[in-house]
C-alpha cells in the first residue's frame, strides 16, 4: 500500500503520484508521513522543503515551498502551496541572483523576509548551499 500525494500550487498540479513517505516542515515542526498515518492538517513553514520518496524507488522529489497547507487523510497527502518549485527545475543562477537582491533590499535586523527564505529554499531544493 502507498500514499497518494499531490503537490499543488495556484497555477495547477506540480507533482502527483504514489509515494512511500512524505516529509514536510510545518509551523509545529517536521512531520513524516507513512501509510496509515492519522489525519492531520498543518501550515507549511515559509521557505521550507517538502520531500517525497516515490513508491517506484526513483529519486527523491524535493520541492521548495513558500507557505501553504499540508493535510493527511486516508493515505492521501495534499500539499497546497502558495508558491513552489521542484528542485530539479530550479535555475540556480537565477535563484542566487534573486536571493542576493532580496537580502540586499531587506531591512537590517529582525526576521528574515519570506522571499529571502523562499529563495534559500529553492537553492536547497536544487542541492546548492547558500
Amino acid at each position: 500500500m502507498s500514499l497518494r500525494v499531490e503537490l499543488v500550487i495556484p497555477e495547477g498540479e506540480l507533482w502527483a503520484g504514489p509515494a512511500e513517505m512524505v516529509i514536510a516542515k510545518t509551523l509545529d515542526g517536521d512531520i513524516g508521513v507513512l501509510t496509515g498515518h492519522a489525519p492531520v492538517i498543518g501550515i507549511l513553514a515559509e521557505g521550507s522543503l517538502v520531500r517525497i520518496r516515490p513508491d517506484s524507488g526513483g529519486d527523491e522529489v524535493v520541492a521548495a515551498v513558500s507557505g501553504g497547507f499540508f493535510s493527511v487523510a486516508d493515505d492521501r497527502v495534499s500539499v497546497l502551496a502558495r508558491q513552489a518549485e521542484l528542485g530539479s527545475n530550479v535555475d540556480t543562477s537565477w535563484a542566487q541572483t534573486a536571493l542576493d537582491a532580496a537580502v540586499e533590499s531587506a531591512e537590517p535586523g529582525g526576521e528574515e523576509p519570506s522571499d529571502v527564505r523562499y529563495y534559500r529554499a529553492l537553492l536547497r531544493a536544487a542541492g546548492d548551499r547558500d
